[in-house]
């Protein structure tokens, strides 16, 4: 959702006077994450001028802060994510082939939530137990979520369970129960 220069100001950094508004130094993701481990997330949206970038870094390291001139380098670890699929991006050349190769050197396919029912209750709970300890589910939502399709993933499915608590707490509850649940959730189960 970032512009290209956005992108690089706040991966590579930039330096002051790049930009209106750019009043001090600033060091990017990539300096920061210097010997450990930077997360990529939705990969497959990035333009192909930002890709060229990203290559260099990957393959040599280097990189330079957005005003400068200078060449950085930062020693990372890429762990980069998306939910389009790759392959087809690449054939249709909305993807670099040759970051494709550079990125995909361990590939963890994780199938969508809907696909993975018996994982539901365990992450509803972990995220419970994590953010609103004290609560649980009825055996009624417990049955919903897992009859439920999940469209948005665990990022619908802790909204949910958000809402849920924020209802089951209000009325000083310690179960949450089907009407804490949106319309839809109850519906389909």
């Amino acid at each position: 959702a970032l512009s290209d220069t956005l992108l690089e100001s706040e991966l590579f950094g930039h330096v002051k006077g790049a930009f209106t508004g750019a009043v001090n130094d600033n060091i990017g993701r990539f300096e920061a994450a210097d010997k450990g481990t930077i997360f990529l997330d939705e990969i497959a949206e990035t333009t192909e001028n930002f890709q060229v970038k990203l290559l260099r870094v990957i393959q040599t390291g280097d990189y330079e802060k957005v005003g400068s001139s200078v060449p950085s380098h930062s020693d990372v670890r890429i762990i980069a994510a998306t939910n389009v699929n790759i392959e087809n991006a690449v054939k249709e050349n909305k993807f670099r082939e040759d970051l494709f190769y550079r990125l995909n050197v361990i590939r963890i396919t994780l199938p969508p939530l809907k696909d993975r029912k018996e994982d539901i209750l365990a992450i509803t709970h972990k995220i419970l137990s994590t953010d609103y300890p004290g609560l649980h589910l009825s055996k009624a939502v417990s049955s919903a979520f897992q009859n439920y399709e999940w469209r948005g993933n665990v990022r619908e499915l802790e909204a949910v369970i958000k809402r849920a608590a924020i209802f089951a707490r209000s009325d000083s509850r310690i179960i949450i129960q089907l009407t804490d649940l949106p319309k839809e959730i109850v519906k389909q189960s």
